[in-house]
């Protein structure tokens, strides 16, 4: 199967702009260079193309979200400065078992800055008297070649996954962070127009308690008014009675010297 057709059958009716992952392995490209890949692919974060016959990268479009380039098994000798143009971002590339004889056929790899991990595994340049040595001093940026770092100790293409997750969460952090401040700020507002709100209330009590004070007040007054009024009353009551009892005993006293 030609990789155009691969592509399309990968594809599987998704946009090529939704694809991030993209296996080509084993199938085989015309006059070895990369046909079907266009700029989009934008969102391409794997690509992977084993044992397709590839000699030539001249033809990779521009992937700047790529982290992982999978190559083994092919027939590349050189052109690798197409790969900082096209995929600055690799992290991880694949250059196992091509035909890459030189030091200076690597040196181009020095402008992907953020690459980690390098495998040169079966190709001719590893036959090189200190090799490894050259490769580290040459490439400063890489941490693990061939599977290993400088001091011998093994790695895993999950070293690279894990420095990939750690850029995403420094930026879903910041995301996160833009978030919170602007919850805080909410919350600020609303909190200013409780006080506000309560103000306004607090006033609407203390004029209903001032007015309820004073109609109290004016209640009082009336009822001490009330209360005076009865009492002048029942004075002039008693001195009416009083007056009754004297006019009734002077009649007896006049009848009394009658007799």
């Amino acid at each position: 199967m030609d990789m155009n057709k691969r592509i399309n059958l990968e594809l599987r009716n998704k946009a090529p702009e939704e694809v991030t992952e993209l296996v080509l392995d084993n199938c085989r490209c015309v006059n070895g260079e990369i046909e079907g890949l266009n700029d989009t692919f934008k969102e391409l974060e794997y690509l992977s193309m084993v044992n397709v016959g590839l000699s030539s990268l001249a033809r990779l479009p521009s992937l700047n979200k790529l982290r992982k380039l999978e190559l083994s098994s092919n027939n590349i000798s050189g052109g690798l400065e197409v790969l900082a143009e096209k995929c600055p971002n690799l992290t991880y590339l694949n250059l196992s078992g091509n035909k890459i004889k030189d030091l200076n056929t690597v040196e181009a790899l020095q402008n992907l800055k953020n690459l980690k991990c390098l495998d040169l595994f079966n190709c001719e340049i590893t036959n090189l008297e200190d090799y490894r040595e050259s490769i580290f001093e040459l490439l400063q940026q890489i941490t693990y070649l061939d599977g290993f770092d400088q001091e011998d100790n093994e790695g895993s293409e999950e070293d690279d996954d894990e420095d990939g997750d750690e850029e995403d969460e420094d930026e879903e952090d910041d995301e996160a962070g833009l978030l919170e401040g602007f919850e805080e700020e909410e919350e600020e507002d609303e909190d200013e127009d409780e006080d506000e709100s309560g103000s306004e209330f607090g006033e609407g009590e203390e004029e209903v308690g001032l007015s309820y004070l004073m109609k109290e007040e004016i209640q009082d007054e009336e009822d001490d008014d009330d209360y005076i009024e009865e009492g002048e009353e029942e004075e002039e009551e008693e001195e009416q009675g009083l007056r009754g009892e004297k006019r009734k005993r002077d009649a007896e006293d006049d009848g009394e010297e009658d007799d």
